[in-house]
């Protein structure tokens, strides 16, 4: 049962991630709208998917905050500027993980990318989940 509802939140990560992935790749055949904030919506929806997968038995209030202070703390960390740390950040792996600079609006985008993944996971991912359980 446990690893049933892991592998939902796998393939809820590499579907959520191939999105954000994609959104990066072609983003300038999608409306500007989405062309500027789904990367980051996505990747802090990735971010709460991946904490459900690992920590399946915690709660979803559990993830979401856990979600939040993970990647607030994350952009909150492109304020500073240390030379090897940057170095990190230079390499295609460290920015899609770190980012480059900091930036309020992509505080917005991760409070809506986890938001839409809570609800995602509470009204589809985990209800189908339990039905797997029973």
């Amino acid at each position: 049962m446990l690893i049933r509802g892991r592998r939902i939140y796998f393939i809820a990560v590499v579907i959520t991630m191939a999105a954000g992935l994609a959104s990066r790749r072609y983003g300038d055949m999608l409306p500007v709208f989405l062309h500027e904030h789904a990367g980051d919506a996505l990747w802090a929806g990735m971010i709460y998917f991946g904490f459900r997968m690992v920590w399946t038995r915690r709660s979803k209030a559990w993830a979401f905050l856990l979600s939040f202070v993970f990647s607030w703390g994350i952009e909150f960390s492109q304020m500073i500027q240390i030379p090897w740390l940057n170095e990190v950040r230079s390499t295609m792996l460290g920015a899609l993980i770190l980012g480059h600079g900091f930036l309020v609006i992509d505080l917005v985008r991760y409070t809506a990318g986890i938001l839409s993944t809570f609800v995602i996971d509470h009204y589809f991912l985990s209800n189908r989940r339990s039905s797997y359980e029973h």
